[in-house]
């Protein structure tokens, strides 16, 4: 992969925390890598034209993934139709800090908020959703960590479309290659892009 540093397995898990809310991605000061999967019209478009457009609907709720394994797992290693073609979608840092700074939790007992109608009133006028989801293990198991995930719509969507990506890649054949290599139990061969904590919770 060209914008993806990359290590083995074995050396990630060992670094990464094993329970609570974190923010696992490759980042630095100016970028964060997050991933989607999507069906070939969409996912060849916005890796060829460096944005999203095409078929993708800026109508619809998009969700982003900063942790390759949750993405992995939620694409089924993209063997699930519709997810075939999994971009790995470099963002503005400054772009990342705003969707998460519009975001308003998916349900109520996460959202910190006095009382259910207020957190409604919240969801219906936010551009974002945030969710907090068991990580998962190569093989899907969940694990202790918290994984996060975004939903955007409206302006927020727009704006992440087609103003703050930075590059977007077509990870696909890495994510084949390294499937192969868990289906195969070895994880002692298997390689995860280079992911440390950005946040917790």
């Amino acid at each position: 992969m060209k914008s993806i540093e990359t290590e083995p397995y074995l050396d990630a898990v060992a670094a990464w925390p094993q329970r609570g809310r974190h923010i696992l991605s490759q980042h630095d000061a100016e970028r964060v890598v997050v991933y989607q999967a999507y069906r070939p019209s969409i996912g060849h478009f916005a890796a060829q034209h460096g944005h999203f457009g095409g078929d993708f609907s800026y109508a619809r709720m998009s969700w982003i993934k900063p942790n390759f394994l949750w993405m992995m797992y939620r694409c089924g290693w993209a063997t699930k139709e519709g997810q075939e073609v999994v971009l790995a979608v470099t963002l503005r840092r400054a772009g990342f800090d705003a969707i998460r700074a519009a975001a308003v939790a998916s349900s109520f007992g996460a959202s910190g908020l006095a009382t259910e109608a207020e957190w409604r009133r919240a969801g219906e006028q936010a551009d974002v959703r945030v969710q907090w989801d068991p990580d998962h293990d190569p093989y899907g198991a969940p694990t202790e960590r918290r994984a996060i995930q975004l939903g955007m719509r409206g302006d927020i969507l727009r704006r992440y479309g087609r103003e703050w990506i930075i590059a977007i890649e077509d990870v696909t054949a890495f994510v084949r290659e390294q499937h192969a290599h868990v289906l195969r139990q070895d994880l002692a061969a298997l390689r995860v892009p280079r992911e440390r904590v950005l946040a917790s919770e």
